[in-house]
């Protein structure tokens, strides 16, 4: 997920890109003309799709905050301010309450 306007004091929204739907359509539609041996593994992919789509924006949030957080190795408290220090160091563009609004997802929706 990506999605940044730009994050200043007077713009603080994170926005969530979802493409589950498109890419859980194009999946059925190959499951449909798959040969026998290509069903189990596609009928998977589509399950695996349709529950990616069912995750909410807040659930989305929590999951890319905490990869930010994995991708600058940050392992403490995710409640934490070192944990919004962390998230702002990892996208600069994040204002102060950007990166909040994250955490408190972060912290909300559990791994």
């Amino acid at each position: 997920m990506r999605g940044f306007g730009k994050l200043s004091a007077g713009n603080n929204f994170v926005l969530t890109i979802r493409d589950a739907d498109v890419i859980g359509a194009a999946l059925c539609e190959a499951l449909s003309e798959a040969a026998p041996e290509e069903r189990p593994g596609l009928e998977r992919a589509v399950a695996l799709a349709e529950s990616a789509a069912a995750a909410t924006d807040a659930e989305l949030r929590a999951r890319w905050a905490r990869a930010r957080l994995a991708a600058v190795g940050f392992t403490g408290d995710v409640a934490s301010v070192a944990a919004v220090k962390a998230l702002r160091q990892a996208e600069p563009r994040l204002s102060l309450v950007a990166a909040v609004e994250l955490q408190k997802a972060a912290v909300a929706h559990p791994a």
